[in-house]
């Protein structure tokens, strides 16, 4: 069984469309993990946001200015005067 033109023709064409179709699907799915890529990234400097926001309060509140009168007011504590203070040495020798 021989190939005459126009199945050729038809061959050919349904191969070009098969081509075709597979190149506008991949370029579709391309273009939506790039939008899905896109809105990670735009999630992702938000969290980094948050979290340096975070870290800078944990700073503030780890804070002597914030520490001291809270020890002072919920724990009754107060701060020490220098003739309170002992400097301990260490017993090894150097």
């Amino acid at each position: 069984m021989t190939l005459r033109g126009r199945h050729w023709l038809a061959l050919w064409l349904t191969s070009f469309l098969l081509v075709a179709w597979i190149v506008v699907w991949r370029q579709t799915a391309a273009r939506a993990a790039a939008d899905e890529l896109r809105a990670l990234e735009v999630a992702r400097g938000a969290l980094e946001l948050s979290k340096a926001a975070a870290a800078g309060e944990i700073l503030k509140a780890k804070s002597r200015a914030v520490l001291v009168p809270l020890a002072e007011h919920r724990l009754g504590l107060r701060l020490p005067q220098d003739s309170e203070i002992i400097i301990l040495q260490d017993p090894r020798p150097r």
